[in-house]
């Protein structure tokens, strides 16, 4: 089971309102309880399981086609960056801890592999990784904010 499946199964399981899902094969068992039961997920993995982090294709910046002539032309501008976005649901933090300082602020360089953010989902911290190297334009969501599945975190300038 990859991490891709892990996560679909927590909006499933959140989404069913159930308190409590159990799924096992001989190599990997999950136990998800949900707020209704006791707030915890727990993961036991089989030795020898090794899960690669989520990829996900650089996707341009959306532009909007009925804005003022403004922001068309701001909207044009953001479209030679790069979206980094959640792949997931939950909330977004900026840190690893409250006391530790951000993972990348604007004007920092990000290469592949290295962590932008986390986001917590049914009490797991989740790192998320940039896909891509460039510079960190543009910050799109505010520390300790709910974010949906595919919404854009950061603007990254690949040049």
């Amino acid at each position: 089971m990859d991490i891709k499946d892990i996560q679909n199964l927590i909006k499933f399981v959140s989404k069913a309102e159930v308190s409590e899902v159990k799924y096992k094969t001989k190599d990997f068992e999950i136990t998800i309880k949900t707020p209704l039961a006791a707030s915890e997920v727990n993961y036991m993995q089989q030795p020898q399981m090794f899960h690669a982090a989520p990829q996900m294709a650089p996707v341009a910046a959306p532009v909007a086609a009925t804005a003022a002539p403004a922001a068309a032309e701001s909207s044009s501008d953001d479209s030679k960056f790069v979206t980094i976005k959640s792949p997931m649901i939950g909330t977004f933090y900026r840190k690893p801890a409250p006391d530790k300082d951000v993972f990348v602020s604007v004007g920092d360089e990000v290469s592949v592999g290295k962590v932008v953010c986390v986001i917590e989902a049914m009490k797991l911290f989740n790192q998320i990784e940039s896909e891509i190297s460039g510079k960190i334009v543009k910050i799109l969501v505010d520390d300790a904010t709910p974010v949906e599945y595919d919404q854009p975190l950061f603007l990254v300038d690949p040049s």
